[in-house]
This record gives structure tokens, sequence and C-alpha cells, in this order.
């Protein structure tokens, strides 16, 4: 079974890839940042078949170790700064993971 990683699964298009790399037979693993809020709404529908992980694009000793721990076969970087305003007021920490 192919094993996938996306980070950005719980925005919109991270979480509609899941859902079909799912339907495809993936196993799907999904990163998560430590420190952000986490909405949860639009993978709760299949998030009993993700595996969830955390990470944060700007520490690259975390994404390493999933790498290693997880060994996926794909990877989807969907991460992004989804808060229009808060991209305008940190422009370089926006830029920096996105």
């Amino acid at each position: 079974m192919p094993k996938a990683l996306i980070t950005g699964i719980t925005g919109q298009d991270g979480s509609y890839l899941a859902e079909f790399l799912i339907k495809q037979g993936y196993e799907v693993l999904g990163m998560v940042r430590r420190t952000s809020t986490i909405n949860f709404d639009r993978i709760r529908h299949f998030q009993d078949r993700v595996t969830l992980v955390q990470g944060d694009l700007l520490d690259q000793v975390s994404l390493l170790n999933i790498l290693e721990e997880h060994k996926p076969d794909e990877v989807y970087n969907l991460a992004a700064q989804s808060f229009v305003p808060t991209s305008w007021t940190q422009p370089v920490l926006t830029g920096e993971f996105t």
C-alpha cells in the first residue's frame, strides 16, 4: 500500500487530497503543526483513516524525523498561511513556509 504525507491536511486542498488518496488505497499521514489551533472539521468524516503527525515546516529536524520514521512514498506540501490578514502583518514568516 503506498503511503503519502500531506502537510496542510486540515485545509481545503489537503483534506480533499487526503480523501481522494484514501479512496485510491493509500495510507495517509497528515502533518499538523504543534503550535497551531487545529480545526478538524474538514477531515472529521475520515479522521479515523489517517495518521496525524506533529511537525513544523520551519523545523527541519521535525520534518526529517517524520520522513525517517514513516518513510512516505509521496509528499504533498499543501501547508500555507490561510488567514490573509496575518500574511500581510507577518510577510517574512508567511513566505518562509508558504
